[in-house]
């Protein structure tokens, strides 16, 4: 069982992403490369976590805003050149530059605010 701020994945190589608001997690299995934001409604593209029905827009989320990564065995979070940046646990990332992310830290895309459970 991963306990608060560990890096360590569960063995189920899941993700429980609370996201303020709303009572239902989002649910999201790893996999190597996944892109966060919202659906491109010109193209009707949209990323593998697609957060259009969390109020993504309103909240200033990016079409690609970020990608998480899996590598090493560790999971990171890159900002992707987002034009509202991406925080963890109030820090904002510098573009392009992975950073690790652990069980219970807050992610915040734009002014989207989500912690982050290991499962």
């Amino acid at each position: 069982m991963a306990r608060w701020g560990t890096a360590s994945l569960g063995i189920q190589r899941k993700i429980a992403l609370h996201i303020r608001g709303y009572d239902q997690p989002l649910i999201v299995p790893l996999g190597e490369c996944l892109h966060i934001g919202r659906t491109d409604l010109m193209t009707g593209e949209a990323p593998e976590i697609a957060l259009d029905q969390y109020g993504a827009t309103a909240l200033g989320v990016s079409r690609r805003h970020a990608a998480l990564l899996l590598q090493d065995d560790a999971l990171k979070v890159v900002d992707l050149g987002s034009v509202n940046a991406t925080f963890i646990n109030g820090q904002k990332l510098l573009p392009h530059q992975p950073r690790i992310l652990r069980d219970g830290d807050e992610l915040r895309l734009g002014k989207m605010v989500i912690r982050v459970q290991f499962i």
